[in-house]
């Protein structure tokens, strides 16, 4: 905090000096020359939809020593304080969501800052002589918006060569996106103007809360999703500038992001220094005219990860969710559950329900799988007897070996693919468990009160060991006995690795683990019937 501090101090000396020295004739601000310069090289023109020039208002005159105030915002989803310390975000907190499983436990609170410097959404322009931290004037101390309503407030700053920007928040009462118009109006005119917005978030983070486990910035350009780990982001700035869709920071279950509007993000730079991932967002060079206005739009979004939220946002958005390699199947594992949540109201339920579903589709294949194993492991007396015969000469003896296939029709892959089969679907459904929204401090039954976080009791851990060893023991093996040894080890070794697992993806193994058993004894009985017979 004294590090902070001392930094406070600093950019606000910084801050006074440069603001003297920018005017009258204004300079752009030596760490964003390299983003002005990305844009202009990038060759990106004013586009009628990103700025179109019409009539100014009536440019407002520029006010001495404003005093720094919050503006609060209130909708059904959120509850957003606004600052006119650079007409920025400074905290918004998620009414549906709480910060844990806890009875009490307050609402989810996302991109609080005390530090102005830090703040969301601060506009950056230095070719109306605007820094990061110039403060504005605003319309309205609080705007309540209700179901269905979309209402706004501006916030304005001027200068005193006749520069004018005009920030204009636009709200829906129950939705998660606000609108942004970036109005810049030049009394003298303006060639090449860009306009940069800032979206700062922390690199580390103190909580313990697990929707840290995933963080870092994501962009969308040219229909590709590209996520930077933070580490790496020591070692160089990342550049973007082409066909950019949208920009943004997320954790597990939360994203903040900026999508374009028609081409209104020219270029994105994100850096990581002093504790934060700095990701500026830089529009098209915009040509003012004199007396007119040029405006960039924007959309914002600030809420879960849930597929259906994200993909009504529009520009593709739930690309944000990473759910790996086998995406295809994980989106609709991810609606099945909403689905049966629709009918149980119960998230442990819907798990349960998909996991037989699940184990019924794949029954053939399972039981084509075992019963090869079971013939393999009838046929292993007369493999290790082969072996021996043929031990100094190896094309003989798989020579042999696959003779002895034959004869006895059987497939040596018969136990292997019904199982490769299943292993993208297992992998779909773990991630979609893993990164749901939904599931997060869900409750199932009894102590487990949030299918997102451990068994705070590790019971459900230690039983599915315990089935997993059933299982082992009753699945046929061609193995020798050094290798069926070592085997009985993996129940201990995935016990422990579950110990920490989320809830609900401990449940679908264990539910898992137990259909299978039940389907080992079925096949194990059909098969002694049909060799009885």
């Amino acid at each position: 905090m004294e590090k902070r501090a001392l930094l406070a101090v600093v950019l606000s000396i910084a801050v006074l000096y440069g603001y003297s020295l920018i005017f009258p004739a204004p300079k752009p601000v030596a760490p964003l020359t390299a983003v002005q310069k990305q844009v202009s090289s990038a060759g990106v023109s004013t586009a009628p939809a990103v700025a179109a020039s019409f009539k100014a208002p009536d440019i407002a005159l520029p006010a001495a020593n404003l005093a720094v105030k919050d503006v609060t915002v209130d909708t059904d989803t959120y509850t957003a304080v606004f600052s006119t310390a650079g007409g920025a975000l400074k905290r918004i907190v998620l009414k549906k969501y709480k910060e844990s499983a806890v009875a009490g436990s307050k609402q989810e609170t996302l991109l609080t800052e005390n530090n102005p410097a830090y703040y969301n959404f601060a506009t950056v322009a230095p070719a109306i002589g605007l820094p990061a931290a110039a403060v504005f004037t605003v319309d309205a101390d609080t705007l309540k918006v209700a179901k269905g309503e979309r209402k706004s407030i501006t916030f304005v700053w001027a200068s005193p060569q006749g520069n004018q920007l005009r920030k204009v928040f636009t709200f829906d009462g129950d939705g998660y996106a606000i609108d942004l118009d970036q109005q810049v109006t030049s009394r003298s005119g303006l060639s090449n103007a860009v306009v940069q917005l800032l979206l700062q978030n922390r690199s580390d983070t103190t909580t313990g809360d697990n929707r840290f486990e995933v963080h870092g910035p994501v962009t969308m350009t040219d229909n590709a999703v590209d996520a930077p780990k933070v580490k790496d982001l020591l070692k160089g700035a990342k550049h973007y500038s082409r066909n950019i869709i949208w920009t943004g920071f997320g954790d597990k279950y939360f994203l903040t992001s900026v999508l374009a509007k028609q081409g209104s993000i020219a270029a994105v730079t994100i850096t990581n220094a002093n504790g934060y991932v700095e990701t500026a967002i830089a529009s098209p060079s915009l040509n003012v005219p004199s007396g007119g206005t040029a405006t960039v739009s924007d959309k914002i979004f600030i809420g879960p990860k849930s597929l259906d939220v994200l993909k009504a946002q529009g520009g593709g958005l739930e690309a944000a969710i990473n759910l790996g390699w086998f995406s295809m199947l994980a989106k609709p594992l991810l609606h099945s559950l909403k689905f049966f949540y629709g009918y149980t109201h119960n998230y442990g339920v819907s798990i349960i329900i998909i996991t037989i579903i699940l184990k019924l589709l794949f029954f053939p294949l399972t039981h084509k799988s075992y019963k090869s194993m079971k013939e393999m492991q009838k046929l292993q007396p007369k493999m290790t007897a082969l072996r021996e015969k043929f031990k100094n000469d190896r094309d003989a003896m798989n020579k042999a070996i696959m003779e002895l296939y034959q004869t006895h029709k059987v497939n040596p892959m018969g136990g292997c693919l019904p199982m490769l089969v299943q292993i993208p679907v297992f992998f779909s459904l773990y991630k979609a468990l893993m990164f749901s929204v939904e599931l997060r401090h869900a409750p199932f039954f009894f102590w487990i009160t949030d299918l997102s976080g451990k068994d705070p009791y590790y019971v459900t851990p230690v039983i599915m060991g315990a089935t997993m060893f059933i299982q082992q023991k009753m699945t046929p093996s061609t193995m020798d006995p050094m290798q069926a040894k070592m085997m009985l080890a993996l129940p201990v070794v995935f016990t422990f690795m579950f110990l920490n697992f989320p809830s609900g993806l401990v449940l679908y193994w264990l539910v898992n683990n137990i259909l299978t058993i039940a389907q080992q004894v079925y096949i194990n009985k059909s098969l002694h019937e049909a060799e009885a017979k």
